[in-house]
């Protein structure tokens, strides 16, 4: 079983939900049961998903689980995106969010690139 905690990739994503929460915070109250929840809800299931797969018997099971993180990380781009178009977030902490969601795809890229290698 793998501790998830020890991976560089779900450490980031944990601070991107965080950064996401702070930057939530002054969305239009409207928003609280649209927009804010799905894009809380997005960026909580990267690093979930990492800790999840980490818990599973084999690299072919963990590995699954990645891929259904790095499809939060694209729902969480557009959401973020959207965000910045709404002018719910400003452009600057938008492009820093953005920042972290693309080397978090990266991450997660090479990991299931290695498990994927690992397991030919």
């Amino acid at each position: 079983m793998r501790d998830y905690k020890k991976y560089l990739v779900w450490e980031k994503s944990h601070q991107l939900t965080l950064d996401i929460y702070r930057n939530t915070i002054s969305f239009p109250k409207e928003e609280q049961f649209g927009l804010i929840s799905q894009i809380k809800r997005s960026s909580s299931s990267i690093p979930t998903n990492i800790a999840e797969g980490c818990g599973r018997n084999s690299d072919k099971d963990f590995c699954r689980f990645l891929y259904i993180a790095f499809g939060s990380a694209n729902e969480l781009e557009y959401q973020i995106l959207l965000s910045i178009d709404l002018k719910f977030i400003a452009l600057e902490n938008g492009q820093k969010l953005l920042f972290q969601v693309e080397e978090i795809k990266k991450m997660l890229n090479a990991l299931i690139t290695k498990l994927n290698k690992a397991n030919s």
